[in-house]
């Protein structure tokens, strides 16, 4: 049809340039865009293990495999040990899971909790688990002296390992050329140093969060009207309305105005 039409326009003759963007258009229209297919509700497997999630050179499993190293005993004297009461989380994921946050700049406990439900790493440390903000912040509290001992030893580990930087920590800025006793005591003192401005960076981002939303609030999440997939597209099915008429009403004033100077400037003899 679109090429008998050109040829109609053209006297039973049509250019090649006509003939070509004629061929385009129908193999378009036959065709259609070659576009990857998105589907949202595409079932997918993950792989089944936590290994395959990401690289093995990634800091997580670094963070992880430096705590395994470490002495943690201090962290289990408060939980019981015959077993009853509701499951904690183990300490040893906790600490991992604090010391990587901090470490690649993640102070909120907020912060923290919603990482562990949507990135891959924060997912691969607490084994799919999510800690509530409140949960991270209290252990933190009530850990704070044993954290800050294992932080330092963890991140020293690394740097004596051959690690430059744990995410965001330079591990050792001081060397100088120095004996390695006093070397590994200016390193210590270093690390101390920043782990204390981690820990206390901490507690006054929960603090301040705190303040704003209260303790137990996440202070995430739409307001009421949004949430649930149903009502969400609903509201954006009827503010997309509301935009079209707002739209179609401001243009109609424009046309007006038109209009309306159109009708003065003939009035007054002016073009």
């Amino acid at each position: 049809a679109c090429c008998t039409n050109l040829r109609r326009v053209f006297g039973g003759r049509m250019p090649w340039s006509g003939i070509i963007s004629c061929n385009a258009m129908a193999l378009e229209a036959l065709v259609g865009y070659n576009f990857r297919t998105v589907d949202r509700d595409q079932a997918m497997l993950l792989p089944v293990s936590l290994t395959e999630w990401l690289d093995e050179n990634h800091l997580a499993w670094f963070v992880c495999d430096a705590v395994d190293q470490m002495d943690l005993s201090a962290f289990y004297g408060d939980y019981r040990t015959d077993g009853w009461g509701r499951a904690a989380h183990e300490p040893s994921m906790m600490v991992a899971l604090m010391l990587y946050a901090y470490c690649i700049g993640v102070r909120s406990s907020r912060a923290i909790e919603k990482a562990c439900g949507s990135d891959v790493a924060f997912r691969v440390i607490t084994a799919n688990q999510v800690p509530d903000h409140t949960t991270i912040a209290r252990f933190r509290s009530r850990h704070h002296e044993a954290l800050a001992a294992v932080f330092t030893a963890s991140l020293r580990l690394c740097a004596q390992a051959g690690l430059v930087n744990v995410g965001r920590v330079a591990l050792d800025g001081t060397k100088m050329g120095c004996p390695a006793a006093l070397e590994a005591n200016r390193t210590k003192e270093h690390l101390d140093t920043e782990v204390a401005k981690m820990l206390a960076e901490a507690d006054a981002a929960d603090a301040a969060e705190d303040a704003s939303f209260g303790v137990e609030a996440t202070g995430e999440g739409p307001p009421a009207q949004l949430r649930g997939a149903t009502a969400r597209r609903a509201r954006f099915v009827q503010a997309k309305a509301q935009l079209d008429a707002a739209d179609e009403q401001a243009q109609k004033a424009h046309q007006d105005k038109l209009a309306a100077r159109t009708a003065a400037e003939k009035a007054s003899g002016k073009k």
